[in-house]
């Protein structure tokens, strides 16, 4: 069956074509159609639809050596680097994976080429241009026209204006192969966001960020924020934060420390405060998985623990907690809410932020640190269920009952680093 998404009618989220909200719960896995096999795609793209993700983000022809080493078939992309010649064998693996992915209930956030190759004056050679491009839009878009694919143009590459222009025709050339049934994006290099350079084209049907890996505590809701106030009105998540594992600022190099690795909690952090800004979805990222590191492979940013283990580390299961708790409290309908708070954290790691539906049946306040917050609702004479959730470990405690119309503070059950919180107020 053909799976297809559309951009909501307001315009601020993703949803099927029959209008139930699609929550967009990204993994990030660039050379998994590169460097695994049949067998470890399998591995692999079952473990992230146990865990909740619903996309996949990867890419056709890969950075690590993508154009000229084969991948686990031994099979390069193109004959003699000519991108107006397929390799057909090599393509076969991909739609393999490809269908893999499709029978375990996801999509994939398919880049046609990572950025190294469409770039003008890079230092590997420049595959793509405005003269081949649009061509290799209209061959791939065709050939994944009825399948589960979103369309991710860029990968991590600032576009000059001609760079502009050949990205321009690959993607017409994506909606002339698929005849519009998918939707595009765009990944650009961190920190950014693909509305400074695309965000009125009428290509592009939702925006990416990349908050990137340069500090723990960086608040990347103010990226969510700037796209979210943009015209004309389009649905937004961040595509790349911070990694699990990952070096905090390695490319500060002298300054970086190899065993100074981002942990779940900043990947939570990110996530929440992504999610309290606006956005909607999010992308999560494991340093190991996304080069699918394992022995014998040379090791890019430190990585230093095999895919097939990285991908049980803590964070990517608490991503699956995230997504079933905003679904739950129905994400499609959350604004931002934040001139309720009072005497809230406003600046660094512990920045709290709310939100609430607009018919006031739901209020949600985020405590990255369990720092406590006051909340203004007078004039509000309903009653709530107030309830704790804790994002680490995915449990909720309900412990009264409440009337609001006055001013009130709230304590979160734990405090410090790592002990981040959700309050959760249910209109009865």
């Amino acid at each position: 069956m053909k799976k297809q998404l559309k951009v909501s009618e307001n315009q601020r989220y993703l949803c099927d074509t029959s209008g139930k909200p699609f929550f967009y719960l990204g993994d990030t896995a660039w050379e998994l159609f590169h460097r695994l096999n049949r067998k470890e795609s399998t591995i692999y793209l079952r473990d992230r639809a146990e865990k909740g993700f619903t996309v996949i983000q990867a890419v056709v022809v890969a950075e690590i050596g993508g154009a000229d080493e084969p991948n686990a078939q031994g099979d390069l992309p193109f004959i003699d680097k000519d991108v107006s010649k397929p390799n057909e064998k090599y393509f076969k693996h991909v739609d393999a994976v490809v269908d893999i992915a499709e029978k375990s209930g996801l999509f994939i956030g398919m880049l046609p080429t990572w950025g190294c190759h469409w770039k003008a004056n890079e230092r590997s050679p420049q595959l793509f241009t405005r003269d081949n491009a649009f061509a290799y839009g209209q061959w791939i878009g065709a050939r994944y026209r009825d399948k589960p694919v979103i369309w991710i143009m860029g990968g991590d590459r600032i576009p000059s204006e001609p760079d502009k222009k050949v990205l321009e025709q690959m993607a017409f050339g994506i909606r002339k192969g698929d005849a519009g049934e998918h939707l595009i994006t765009f990944h650009p290099i961190g920190p950014g966001q693909s509305s400074a350079h695309f965000n009125d084209v009428s290509w592009l049907d939702f925006n990416m960020i990349q908050t990137s890996h340069a500090a723990r505590d960086h608040f990347n809701g103010e990226f969510i924020r700037r796209d979210y106030e943009l015209t004309p009105i389009k649905p937004t998540l961040d595509g790349e934060p911070r990694y699990e594992q990952i070096t905090v600022g390695f490319y500060n190099r002298g300054i970086a420390r190899p065993s100074d690795r981002f942990d779940d909690f900043d990947v939570r952090q990110a996530a929440y405060w992504s999610m309290f800004s606006g956005a909607c979805g999010h992308t999560y990222g494991n340093n190991n998985v996304w080069q699918m590191y394992d022995q014998g492979r040379t090791p890019i940013i430190n990585a230093d623990v095999p895919w097939h283990e990285a991908i049980h580390h803590p964070g990517a299961r608490q991503m699956g907690y995230m997504r079933k708790f905003f679904e739950a409290c129905h994400f499609e309908q959350l604004v931002s809410a934040n001139e309720i708070l009072f005497d809230a954290v406003q600046n660094g790691g512990g920045k709290t932020l709310a939100m609430q539906t607009q018919d006031e049946s739901v209020f949600l306040v985020y405590s990255p640190f369990g720092q406590p917050f006051g909340l203004d609702l007078s004039g509000n004479f309903n009653r709530y269920k107030v309830s704790w959730f804790n994002p680490k470990y995915n449990t909720k405690y309900t412990f009264l009952e409440t009337s609001t119309g006055s001013l009130q503070t709230y304590v979160p059950p734990t405090s410090g680093r790592g002990n981040d919180w959700v309050l959760l107020l249910e209109r009865l």
